[in-house]
């Protein structure tokens, strides 16, 4: 290709690209009239049910490692666990609810914050009702969790 021929079509290029994509009124007028899109109805989504802020009430109450943490009257039961809405009291220490991961009627996961013997820590909790209802399985999760889940026995 000679240098002159290359010359000019360096120079025209740009304007003829400029020009080709550049619409003109008459090009925007004479296009054929849009067809009309079809709107979509807005899709109904399941309403995602909030998680409750309290520990179910089948495992609200009192548990025992053994039937005599149930029944000591010296303050010394020492695998008595009390559930409430929101705390888990135990021996010598107390778990407040912080939040909640998963609720069922029979599996509850949360994260606890807890205080006891001058010290506070965050734990992973998860809770299942078995046996009817009559048992609690609690196990702990994260760093310092304690290896084996701790079976209770729902207190008379």
């Amino acid at each position: 290709m000679n240098l002159r021929l290359f010359a000019t079509l360096s120079a025209v290029a740009p304007a003829l690209i400029l020009a080709a994509c550049s619409g003109s009124d008459d090009a925007e007028n004479s296009a054929a009239p849009e067809t009309p899109v079809a709107t979509q109805a807005p899709v109904e989504t399941e309403s995602i049910a909030a998680l409750p802020d309290e520990i179910p009430s089948g495992m609200q109450g009192r548990w025992g490692l053994v039937p005599a943490d149930c029944t000591s009257t010296l303050g010394d039961a020492k695998g008595l666990l009390e559930i409430g809405p929101e705390k888990m009291k135990f021996y010598e220490s107390v778990g407040t609810l912080k939040t909640v991961k998963e609720a069922g009627e029979n599996r509850f996961l949360a994260v606890f914050d807890y205080t006891g013997e001058g010290m506070s820590w965050t734990r992973d909790e998860e809770m299942l009702l078995q046996g009817g209802g009559r048992q609690l399985v609690r196990t702990e999760h994260g760093e310092d969790a304690m290896p084996q889940p701790l079976r209770y026995e729902r207190c008379p």
